[in-house]
């Protein structure tokens, strides 16, 4: 494989192993919701994260969904890093250690676009990783700011 096949190759293993279907050619479309949990990453409700916020100012909010969906809208705050860019170089860059906190969300339970950059941040080494599930169109639903581009 080579060039983006090569790149897919651990995303697609990433997918598998949280239980995702893959459909091709789409390599986030998903015949089931995203996991309830995963292992070493605590899940966080919209009123979690502003919680936590509130307690760390200095959380990295990254929102792993592609440039279309930021269009739509994203929380305040959070930085683009889509799942297709997020490697250990790209993480360093916006994370300041691996032991700082780090919450990622996309689009909701049925984007698989968090959990894949999750399990990349998990597999570079990060430590304080949460997760917030229920994503943007949650966040959005329940009438919290958002930006526009």
């Amino acid at each position: 494989m080579t060039g983006a096949a090569e790149h897919c190759r651990p995303i697609l293993a990433i997918l598998a192993m949280a239980g995702f279907a893959i459909v091709a050619p789409d390599l986030h479309a998903t015949e089931k919701l995203a996991p309830e949990q995963i292992d070493a990453v605590t899940r966080v409700t919209a009123e979690g994260l502003l919680e936590a916020v509130q307690r760390n100012p200095r959380l990295v909010i990254v929102d792993s969904r592609i440039a279309m969906d930021r269009r739509q809208g994203y929380i305040e705050g959070s930085i683009s890093l889509p799942d297709i860019n997020t490697s250990c170089a790209s993480l360093a860059r916006v994370i300041p250690s691996k032991q700082h906190a780090a919450l990622f969300y996309c689009n909701g339970v049925k984007c698989g676009r968090s959990v894949v950059a999750l399990g990349i941040a998990k597999s570079c080494g990060y430590t304080r990783l949460y997760w917030y599930r229920e994503g943007f169109e949650d966040w959005k639903q329940k009438g919290y700011p958002f930006l526009k581009l």
